[in-house]
């Protein structure tokens, strides 16, 4: 064999199929969503992971498990419709107040938001408390800074928030007929407007039938 032949052969990329268990195993063994480019960093030379993760996504179509995308990332999830049999042993309660639900909500849909934004919104102020659990629970993010005066934070969702509802991007985020109607998608409600119920004190009431960690 010809020299050059012989030092192409040294990287040629696997078979798709091979390609596709690589990913498998990857993404089996990860706590995390894995992005495209972690794969191109682990995978052999030549390998395209884009298409062995499309492929992939086919072959688990209708199975117990599903290939999934979250944001920007990757990951293997229970079939949504299988979750209950999963849910005595992965589910523990943690019950949001309704201030904390009202402020991720509001930051779902509105982010990059500021705090004194979310306040306008809520009608409230929100109290530092809450900002940190949100925080502590990784479900938001501080953001870039608005390039307004004082240069404040805004906040933002994280993959965990797309990955625990299940969400490949905020955009899939579902109720917003309901909550439009609710007033919370209006950028400036009236002023003193309390959207969600008008709730108005930021209390830490807890709310058993929404958001659990």
């Amino acid at each position: 064999m010809p020299q050059d032949s012989a030092a192409d052969s040294l990287f040629e990329a696997p078979p798709l199929a091979e390609q596709e268990r690589m990913v498998e195993a990857v993404l089996f063994a990860s706590a995390t969503p894995v992005t495209v480019r972690d794969l191109e960093v682990r995978m052999p030379h030549g390998c395209d992971p884009g298409a062995a993760l499309e492929h992939l996504r086919k072959r688990y179509e209708g199975r117990g498990v599903h290939v999934v995308r979250v944001g920007d990332a990757w990951a293997i999830r229970t079939a949504p419709d299988l979750g209950f049999l999963m849910q005595k042993e992965t589910t523990e309660a943690r019950k949001l107040s309704r201030a904390a639900i009202e402020t991720l909500a509001i930051i779902a849909y509105h982010q990059p938001v500021t705090r004194a934004e979310i306040e306008e919104i809520r009608g409230v102020s929100v109290s530092r408390g809450t900002i940190d659990q949100l925080l502590e629970m990784e479900w938001i993010r501080l953001g870039r800074r608005k390039m307004t005066p004082g240069r404040p934070v805004t906040f933002v969702v994280t993959p965990q928030f797309l990955d625990h509802f299940g969400l490949e991007s905020a955009r899939d985020l579902p109720g917003l007929k309901e909550l439009r109607a609710a007033g919370l998608l209006e950028n400036r409600p009236p002023p003193g407007a309390v959207p969600l119920g008008g709730h108005e004190p930021d209390e830490d009431e807890d709310q058993p039938e929404l958001f659990e960690d």
